[in-house]
């Protein structure tokens, strides 16, 4: 059944598709990918995330004559489309938004439109928050007042904590990780366990692994159960929220972290001789650079997890041509009814 937005808003566009013809797109966008770099690749069946699973979004809001308007954008318009249901979010985001809409009529009036973040956490729903002004201390009360009668677990405005009631963490493998304001979270429970089960056996049997992108540890805890693992990300919060995981976590090989820029600093071929095993999750730019060094190293297996086959595609012809061998790719669909697709690819020498 479609949604009643569909047509308007442009989270969905593929909604109207029969099943098989759906899923044919999606498989292309990853091989027209690849053909654009001449690789080529065994190309696995879609693996699609259920309806209803999507546990963060990235919403807009708006006050239009009096009337506040939560959302996507439309189609090709910065309009929003006031959104009455989504098939794609989880239920308790979707049974926030009449609240929300009260909230923000009560508070937005002064401050214009804002950008929402709603990520659904095992303690309950963070609400991340953006405004272009400053708020003032009546703003932040009334916030406060607001997230308790709504039963968020966090509100924070700009990064910045304004009240919490519990820790927003989610379960990583064995680890309970608090999550910092608007952290990289995979959008699905289902898609982030289908892509932690590839990595795990792609990597199967090494014993030092190199855990790129790491963020607060997505495939860092999973991996930690057979192997040391060294995990390199540019957000310190996002590291010590990984950090903070280990020590809630036992029967851990160890696992280290570095702060380090891996587009404007990648580990060297020198350093990722250090390992047997690499797990790569970087974000739609790619990994270019810190490719062009795997390509020149003697590392012996690559877990390269991507969100775009373009740069995904631009990598693996780099690693190829340095002597890697690509693997099955499977394609993640956890942005349903959308142009994009995610991907999980091994390579070896």
């Amino acid at each position: 059944m479609l949604c009643r937005h569909f047509g308007a808003c442009g989270g969905c566009q593929y909604q109207d598709l029969p099943d098989d013809a759906y899923r044919a797109l999606k498989q292309e966008l990853v091989l027209a990918a690849l053909k654009l770099e001449g690789v080529a690749a065994e190309l696995r069946d879609v693996v699609e995330v259920p309806p209803a699973t999507r546990r963060r979004a990235a919403l807009k809001v708006k006050l239009k004559d009096g009337v506040v308007e939560i959302g996507f954008h439309a189609a090709k318009t910065h309009d929003i489309v006031d959104m009455a249901e989504c098939q794609v979010m989880t239920p308790a985001l979707l049974k926030l938004l009449p609240g929300l809409r009260r909230m923000f009529k009560e508070v937005l009036a002064p401050r214009g439109d804002a950008d929402m973040r709603l990520t659904e956490t095992d303690a309950g729903v963070d609400l991340a928050l953006r405004w272009n002004k400053k708020l003032d201390e009546a703003t932040r009360t009334a916030l406060a007042i607001w997230a308790d009668k709504l039963g968020l677990v966090r509100v924070s405005v700009g990064g910045q904590v304004l009240t919490s009631f519990a820790e927003a963490k989610v379960r990583l493998g064995k680890a309970s990780v608090p999550l910092p304001p608007e952290a990289f979270l995979q959008p699905s429970r289902e898609g982030e366990a289908i892509l932690q089960g590839f990595v795990r056996e792609a990597l199967s049997g090494a014993k030092k692994i190199a855990d790129l992108f790491s963020g607060c540890g997505t495939f860092s805890f999973v991996l930690a159960e057979k192997a040391r693992v060294h995990a390199v990300e540019l957000e310190a919060p996002m590291l010590e929220a990984l950090a903070a995981g280990v020590k809630s976590a036992s029967g851990l090989k160890p696992i280290t972290t570095e702060k380090r820029n891996l587009f404007k600093r990648p580990l060297t071929r020198f350093e990722l001789n250090l390992y047997d095993g690499l797990c790569l999750d970087p974000p739609r730019a790619g990994a270019l650079e810190q490719a062009k060094e795997i390509a020149a190293s003697k590392l012996p297996r690559i877990a390269y997890v991507s969100c775009d086959a373009t740069t995904f595609a631009r990598d693996a012809k780099v690693l190829i041509d340095g002597g890697y061998k690509l693997g099955p790719v499977l394609p993640v669909d956890q942005f349903l009814w959308s142009s994009h697709i995610e991907l999980a690819a091994q390579f070896t020498r």
